[in-house]
């Protein structure tokens, strides 16, 4: 597979825009309602942590998991963003995951959550209603 430190699995193009989170469960969970926001898995919370910010990244949201691990990475990645004048903004599950909140809660209760912690422009641009 190569060297993954810093990369993942991408969903969609980077632009000024990106959400990112540890699994790929997580990452397609989240796309059922927002398939239009560029993605990326990182494959674990450690490889989340280190993920590298394309150049055109303005906002990035952090799709953590509900655990230690999660809030690790969550915390060592806003840190790295907004050191680099990136707008980093947290975004978190009702469940342990993202994954978990589409099979428990049903997708319209996942919309609702993350159109709550979205910015609005964003909810307009990528999430489908």
């Amino acid at each position: 597979m190569g060297d993954l430190l810093g990369h993942g699995v991408r969903f969609g193009a980077a632009g000024e825009v990106l959400a990112a989170g540890e699994g790929i469960e997580t990452v397609l969970s989240t796309r059922m309602v927002l398939p239009h926001m560029p993605m990326l898995a990182a494959l674990s919370a450690a490889h989340l942590a280190a993920i590298l910010f394309p150049l055109t990244l303005r906002r990035l949201y952090v799709l953590r998991d509900r655990d230690p691990a999660g809030d690790g990475a969550r915390d060592s990645l806003v840190a790295r963003a907004t050191s680099v004048g990136i707008e980093a903004i947290s975004v978190s599950p009702a469940c342990e995951d993202f994954n978990e909140d589409l099979r428990w809660r049903g997708v319209d209760a996942l919309r609702a959550a993350l159109k709550e912690q979205l910015r609005p422009e964003d909810v307009s641009r990528f999430m489908e209603t």
